[in-house]
C-alpha cells in the first residue's frame, strides 16, 4: 500500500486491547491522550487530538504538546453522558518549518530573498483560511514578500510572533496522518462516587417475627440518608421459590415458616417481573422509589438471572433450561457448594435470542419503575457477550442506569466484565488486611490500565461474606475497615445493620454468618445508635464535602515506616482539594510513626509548611518538616487531614 504521510503515530494512550473496548469517564472528567509521533528528518511537526460526542458531527481539536523522546500529549473534557470518540492527527507543518528555517538563516546573516518567495504559498493559505482581519494581513504581506525593495520589512514580518501565531492557529495539515477513532464512555458522576447501604426489606418490620414491607422500608429511609448514604440496595424482591426451599443456616430441609433465599426467584406468585406478595404491590414499590428520591437516595435493585425450580419460566419456556440425562432438572452448583433451590438459565439453548430479549425486557421493566442502579448477581456465570449486549441496549435510551458486577472471581474474569460494560465492580478489598497488600492492590487498580475501565466498589462485608477479621470482632476493626474503604475508593458499600451493630458471629469454620439473613428474617432495633453509626455518618459527610475522596485513581502512598500504619495523599481532578489519610491497622493497641509529606506528588507549590486539619476532630496541626509525627489509638484509628496550603 502506498502511503505518502511523513508522520508515524504509535502507542496511543489510553486505549484498551488495541481499541477493542472503550475506556470510561464521568461527566466533567478529562481524557489525557498521549502518543509517540515521529516525523522523518528534522522538519517541524505538529499534532492534535480530535474528539467529539456521539451526538455531534463536527470534531473539536486540541493541539498536542511535546513531552520527551517524541511523546506528545493533550487532554479534553467530556461534558455529556454517552460515547465520545477521539483520535490523534499529526503532520509535518511546512509553514512552521519554513519560518524556523528562514529565522535560522536570518540570525546567521544569510540573504533570504528566495526563501521569502517560497513563503508566499503559506501566506496564500492564511489569506483563505484565517479570520477576516488576519486574511487581510496575510494578503497585504504577499506583495511585501515578492518586492525586493521591501526586503527588510519582509524579513521582519517573516519571523514575527504574529505570523507564528497565525501559522499555529491555521495549519494546512498537508499529508496528515490520522489514527483510527477510539472510544470513551461517559457516565454520570455516581458511577465514580457512591455510598451504598444494603439491607433486607423483609427484615425491616418494627415487629419481631413479622415480614417487612416496602412501607416499613420507607420508615428507614431518613435514617439511612442521615448517615450519609446515597444508594439503598435490596436483595431480590421477587417471589421466592417454594420447591427445594432452603431453611435456616442453609439447611436443605425447610421447616414451616421458613422464608427461603431471595435469590431463589420464582413461584406460583410469579417470576422476575413480579414482587413478593408480602413486601407489597407494584404501586408500593413505585412509592418507595419516589420517597427514596425525596431523601436523596436511589434504590439499587438486584438483577439475579436465575430461577427457582417452580419459576413460571420452567413451565412456559422449558427450552431455556437444561435437564440431566435422567430427566431431572440441573440445579446450580459451585462444587462443593450446591444450590438445590436455584436453576440456572441455559444460555447455550438454540432459543437464546428469545431468552436474551426476555431478560432485557425484565431489566427495562424495572427501569420503568424508576430503578437506575442494578447490582448484578454472579454475572461471571453468564456469557460476557450477553452482558455487553444487554448493558448497551439499556444505556441506549437510559444512560443514567448503572450496573455493579458482583463477581468475586479470578482477576481476568472480573476485568473482562468491566471491559464489557459494567459501571462498577466488586473487589478483593474484603480480603486485603495488611499494609503492603492494600498498597499493592491499590497500585494495581490505579496505576495500570485498570484505572481506565475498572471502577472498584469497596465492601467490608456482604451477606455472603463474613470475613475472618470481622468474625466476633469489636468496634475498632469495624472502624478501621470502614475508614479504609471510605478513603481509598470513591465507591463503597456495607451490608447494613449487621456491620454497624457488629452482629458478626460466624458459621463455624466458614466465612459466613451464623443465622444468616439470606435464610431467615432478622429483627433489628433500627433506632439504636452507637459510636460506629456516628463515625460512619461523619466519614460519609466528609466524603460528600471533599472531592478528593470522591474518586479512586488520584492516590499517592506516603512514607511511613511503621508496618501497622498506612498513609496516603489524595486529590481531586482539579487539585483544588487535598486530603492526607493516616490510619492504624492495629485494632488492639496504639501506634505511632513519622509520616513523610509527599512533596513530589503535590505539585509546584510543594515544599512549604502546611496546615493540616483533622476533619474527624477539627484539630489543626502545622507541618513544616518533611517527616511529621502521628499517633493513633483504637478508639479512633485514623486521621482524615484536609491540607491547607
Amino acid at each position: 500500500m502506498f502511503r505518502q504521510e511523513r508522520v508515524v503515530i504509535d502507542a496511543v494512550r489510553p486505549q484498551l486491547d488495541c481499541g477493542k473496548f472503550f475506556i470510561k469517564r464521568v461527566v466533567g472528567d478529562t481524557v489525557e491522550v498521549s502518543a509517540d509521533i515521529l516525523p522523518d528528518g528534522h522538519d517541524v511537526m505538529q499534532a492534535e487530538v480530535l474528539y467529539k460526542h456521539q451526538s455531534e458531527r463536527r470534531w473539536d481539536s486540541v493541539r498536542m504538546l511535546p513531552l520527551e523522546n517524541d511523546r506528545y500529549q493533550a487532554s479534553f473534557t467530556v461534558a455529556k453522558q454517552g460515547f465520545y470518540q477521539y483520535k490523534v492527527r499529526g503532520w509535518v507543518d511546512y509553514a512552521l518549518n519554513w519560518q524556523h528555517g528562514i529565522g535560522a538563516k536570518i540570525r546567521d546573516g544569510q540573504q533570504v530573498r528566495s526563501e521569502l518567495l517560497d513563503g508566499v504559498q503559506y501566506l496564500e493559505h492564511l489569506a483563505k483560511d484565517a479570520g477576516k482581519a488576519d486574511r487581510a494581513y496575510a494578503r497585504d504581506l504577499i506583495p511585501v514578500f515578492e518586492d525586493a525593495d521591501r526586503y527588510d520589512q519582509a524579513v521582519e514580518a517573516a519571523v514575527s510572533d504574529r505570523l507564528h501565531e497565525l501559522f499555529m492557529e491555521h495549519p494546512e495539515r498537508r499529508l496528515a496522518n490520522t489514527t483510527e477513532p477510539l472510544e470513551v464512555y461517559v457516565d454520570r458522576k455516581k458511577a465514580e462516587f457512591s455510598t451504598w447501604y444494603e439491607f433486607f426489606p423483609r427484615s425491616a418490620s418494627p415487629t419481631p417475627g413479622k415480614h417487612g414491607t416496602f412501607a416499613d422500608c420507607e420508615r428507614l429511609l431518613p435514617r439511612i440518608a442521615e448517615m450519609g448514604f446515597d444508594t439503598v440496595y435490596f436483595p431480590p424482591i421477587h417471589p421466592i421459590g417454594e420447591k427445594n426451599r432452603k431453611g435456616k443456616n442453609n439447611t436443605t430441609e425447610a421447616e414451616d415458616g421458613d422464608c427461603g433465599v431471595p435469590w431463589a426467584i420464582g413461584s406460583r406468585h410469579g417470576g422476575h417481573r413480579a414482587i413478593h406478595p408480602e413486601l407489597g404491590t407494584e404501586e408500593d414499590f413505585r412509592q418507595l422509589v419516589r420517597k427514596a428520591g425525596e431523601h436523596g437516595l436511589e434504590i439499587a435493585m438486584d438483577l439475579a438471572f436465575q430461577a427457582a425450580p417452580d419459576h413460571p419460566y420452567i413451565a412456559e419456556h422449558p427450552e431455556w433450561f437444561r435437564k440431566r440425562p435422567d430427566g431431572t432438572m440441573q440445579y446450580a452448583e459451585n462444587p462443593p457448594k450446591k444450590y438445590q433451590d436455584i436453576v440456572n438459565f441455559y444460555f447455550e439453548t438454540p432459543a437464546y435470542k428469545a431468552l436474551w430479549k426476555e431478560l432485557l425486557e425484565v431489566t427495562l421493566q424495572w427501569v420503568g419503575f424508576g430503578v437506575t442502579i442494578f447490582r448484578v448477581d454472579n454475572p461471571h456465570t453468564k456469557p460476557y457477550y450477553f452482558w455487553n449486549w444487554l448493558i448497551a441496549e439499556v444505556k441506549k435510551k437510559h444512560p443514567d442506569v448503572l450496573f455493579l458486577a458482583e463477581a468475586f472471581s479470578r482477576p481476568r474474569i472480573m476485568q473482562q466484565l468491566a471491559k464489557q460494560g459494567f459501571s462498577q465492580s466488586y473487589t478483593y478489598f474484603t480480603w486485603r488486611e495488611h499494609k503492603q497488600e492494600l498498597i499493592d492492590y491499590m497500585v494495581e487498580l490505579t496505576q495500570t490500565d485498570m484505572r481506565e475501565y475498572y471502577r472498584p466498589n469497596f465492601w467490608p462485608n456482604t451477606p455472603d461474606i463474613n470475613p475472618h477479621h470481622l468474625q466476633n470482632a469489636g468496634e475498632a476493626i469495624h472502624l478501621i475497615r470502614y475508614g479504609l474503604a471510605a478513603t481509598l475508593s470513591g465507591n463503597i458499600g456495607i451490608y447494613g445493620p449487621v456491620f454497624e451493630y457488629m452482629a458478626n458471629a460466624p458459621l463455624p469454620g466458614k466465612e459466613e454468618y451464623l443465622d444468616c439473613e439470606k435464610y431467615e428474617i432478622r429483627h433489628w432495633d433500627w433506632g439504636v445508635k452507637n459510636k460506629l453509626t456516628h463515625v460512619i455518618s461523619k466519614v460519609n459527610a466528609i466524603r460528600r464535602e471533599h472531592p478528593a475522596l470522591q474518586q479512586t485513581n488520584n492516590i499517592y502512598f506516603c512514607g511511613l515506616e511503621n508496618p501497622q500504619m498506612l498513609a496516603y495523599y489524595k486529590w481531586d481532578h482539579l487539585r483544588q482539594d487535598e486530603i492526607l489519610v493516616v490510619i492504624s491497622m492495629d485494632q488492639f493497641g496504639s501506634q505511632s510513626g513519622f509520616v513523610r509529606i509527599p512533596w513530589e506528588a503535590m505539585g509546584p507549590d510543594s515544599g512549604r509548611a502546611l496546615e493540616v486539619v483533622d476533619l474527624m476532630t477539627q484539630t489543626s496541626y502545622r507541618w513544616d518538616k518533611e517527616w511529621n509525627y502521628a499517633e493513633l489509638h483504637p478508639g479512633l484509628p485514623f486521621h482524615i487531614f484536609h491540607i491547607r496550603r
